[in-house]
């Protein structure tokens, strides 16, 4: 398997996101930057204080599907 065939390989009980995915995607609310967190398999808005659900490896960037995040 070459490199770019392994990028979405699970780890453990969690799917790897393809880097170059996480580089285009934005929030849908506030347009910023996410973050990923392999540990709960979400992608975080800290500037919206949302996470969006990972599921099977495909980011769920649906407002209604967002958990609202507390600092």
């Amino acid at each position: 398997m070459s490199k770019t065939e392994d990028r979405n390989v699970p780890y453990g009980n969690h799917s790897i996101i393809d880097p170059r995915l996480l580089e285009v995607l934005v929030c849908p609310l506030s347009k910023t930057v996410l973050e990923y967190d392999r540990e709960k398999q979400e992608l975080i808005s800290r500037a919206a204080r949302l996470a969006f659900p990972i599921r099977d490896g495909i980011p769920i960037m649906v407002l209604d599907e967002a958990r609202t995040l507390e600092f």
